[in-house]
């Protein structure tokens, strides 16, 4: 059978895929019940749930994991003797962050420019539309050819590990020969990609005390220890003034040999502003796939408005770091937390709690289903032959599945190009991709059931 008619399937079924997109979207599920109300994690999981059962997918359940979140689990029986593959998606989602700042409602699906606006849109609540989109077509033609397993994560964006907690836990449930990670994305808009490897992080919250209680900036500053000053002189410590991650005893100057990202087109997609340069040295695919990475994503002082002139007796700032690919996530946390308190300025009384962490990740890509990824790539994608790159960002489960099932192969394709702009205002999903890549999976998936039978 060619591409052409699941082609034409999928493109039939867009409308239906962007009326579940919407659905999916409205659901305002950040697994934070500090920031959203875990009933609309709740929420969403049972839409995925409903939607594995309309798919006559068996076993559907809600894993209630560790961390208090929930997973969606089914399985799809394919012909005897077939293959299984795992897809896999998260339903949680990154916060809004400034509303205002969106051009429209962050959890209401908007068509603009060609795109699909909404958080989550393309990270990664897209990613699960797209492996239904692919079921769909294969049933719509003969049905699906290998056994299939889906699971949807309900807390990948906060690091917490749940999932990855209850699978240890449970190590047949997710148990495959082949495993399709369905939230990264391609290099760009029309270039199909696979990723290779991921980058893991570690999530520290760093609180600083140096007086009983605020003071009159007139009456002490100048000689009482301001806890915001010193903070300010201890997160400035993690950075050369070049910008690069200076981290006691962390390396930080490991090269990337693939696919390299030129810098303009770095600036463009990055929205870096005229004038400004970009930190760190080496290439851009170095710095972004290969070294180690630190954010101050949060700072606990006060705002602007309202400010008053006071010495604070208490800061407190949570900070990140990209691990990449030949360093261990943990020993990386330990230098962290010994370069935070070796560099604290001033005697202030430190703490620092560890919050969240994942270890970074490089697949096999000369296993035998990347070449039928890249054949199905090539379909989906007329003129275009696969590439593999590098993705900066984390998902701590990869490490967990690879441990646990050595001999499975892991693939990671996704939506998340960068014109989607994920975990920033405005995130959007590129129709044409949703309907390309849930055409790579279709054929992927025959592909593979195909190579097996051989």
């Amino acid at each position: 059978m060619t591409a052409r008619p699941i082609a034409e399937t999928i493109a039939s079924l867009m409308p239906r895929a962007k009326a579940e997109l919407t659905e999916l979207v409205a659901f305002q599920s950040v697994a934070d019940p500090a920031q959203f109300p875990r009933s609309e994690c709740e929420a969403a999981a049972n839409w995925v749930a409903d939607a594995l059962r309309a798919e006559d997918f068996q076993d559907v359940a809600l894993l209630d994991t560790p961390d208090g979140t929930q997973s969606v689990y089914g399985f799809l029986p394919g012909p005897a003797g077939a293959p299984t593959v795992l897809l896999y998606a998260h339903y949680d989602v990154q916060p809004p962050l400034d509303e205002s700042a969106w051009l429209s409602p962050p959890f209401e699906l908007t068509e603009r420019d060609g795109r699909w606006f909404g958080r989550g849109a393309a990270d990664c609540k897209g990613g699960l539309v797209m492996h239904l989109l692919a079921l769909r077509a294969l049933k719509a033609h003969g049905g699906v050819p290998v056994s299939v397993k889906v699971i949807a994560e309900g807390s990948e964006e906060q690091g917490t590990g749940g999932l990855e907690r209850y699978a240890e836990a449970h190590p047949g449930l997710l148990a495959a020969d082949t495993i399709v990670i369905g939230d990264t994305g391609n290099f760009r808009v029309g270039l199909p990609t696979v990723t290779a490897t991921l980058r893991g992080m570690t999530m520290l919250r760093v609180t600083l005390d140096t007086l009983e209680g605020n003071l009159h900036s007139g009456q002490f500053g100048g000689a009482a220890p301001d806890a915001l000053a010193a903070m300010i002189q201890l997160l400035a410590s993690l950075r050369a003034e070049d910008g690069s991650t200076t981290v006691d005893g962390l390396t930080a100057d490991t090269e990337w040999d693939g696919l390299q990202y030129p810098e303009a087109e770095f600036r463009k997609d990055a929205k870096v502003l005229d004038g400004v340069g970009l930190i760190g040295t080496g290439t851009v695919a170095d710095r972004i796939w290969a070294r180690p990475a630190v954010t101050v994503i949060g700072i606990d002082c006060p705002p602007v408005v309202g400010a008053t002139p006071s010495l604070q007796a208490s800061a407190r700032a949570q900070i990140s770091l990209r691990v990449p690919p030949g360093q261990d996530a943990a020993e990386a946390t330990e230098l962290l937390t010994a370069h935070l308190q070796a560099h604290t300025p001033w005697g202030a009384r430190v703490s620092v709690e560890q919050v969240g962490q994942g270890q970074p990740f490089r697949a096999d890509t000369s296993s035998p289903a990347y070449t039928s990824m890249a054949r199905a790539m090539e379909a989906a994608y007329p003129g275009e032959s696969m590439q593999t790159s590098g993705m900066g960002g984390s998902i701590p489960l990869c490490n967990t599945l690879a441990a646990l099932y050595p001999d499975a192969e892991i693939l990671l394709i996704g939506l998340s190009e960068p014109e989607a702009q994920i975990h920033a205002v405005n995130e959007s999903v590129s129709p044409e991709e949703l309907e390309r890549l849930s055409l790579t999976e279709a054929l992927f998936l025959r592909n593979y059931a195909e190579s097996k039978q051989n």
